[in-house]
């Protein structure tokens, strides 16, 4: 069977949110090794994702939106992408326990 890999982009709202969490872990809690381990585990789940990303829990947005929203559980965090075409856009990525309808 052939796979059928979505690109992947990343978008701005996404890096500033990851640079935050990993700062975060890094300098606030002192923990760079545990910063590193979970940017392997978001990349891995990201890059598996884009096999075939629109077979997962779609996630309905407070706000009316052109995209169908989908997310991604990785430990205490939650990813949230859209796939448009054949591109799989990685739009925030929050921490589980946020109120994520005043925030997307």
């Amino acid at each position: 069977m052939e796979k059928n890999n979505y690109r992947i982009r990343y978008l701005p709202s996404y890096i500033e949110d990851l640079m935050g969490v990993l700062n975060y872990i890094t300098y606030n809690l002192q923990n760079p090794k545990a910063a590193e381990r979970l940017l392997n585990k978001i990349n891995e789940a990201i890059n598996k994702r884009s096999l075939s990303p629109l077979g997962y829990e779609k996630y309905n947005r407070a706000r009316n939106s052109k995209y169908i929203w989908y997310r991604i559980y990785i430990e205490n965090y939650t990813v949230f992408y859209t796939v448009i075409e054949n591109t799989m856009e990685i739009v925030r990525i929050l921490s589980s326990k946020r109120n994520f309808d005043k925030l997307i």
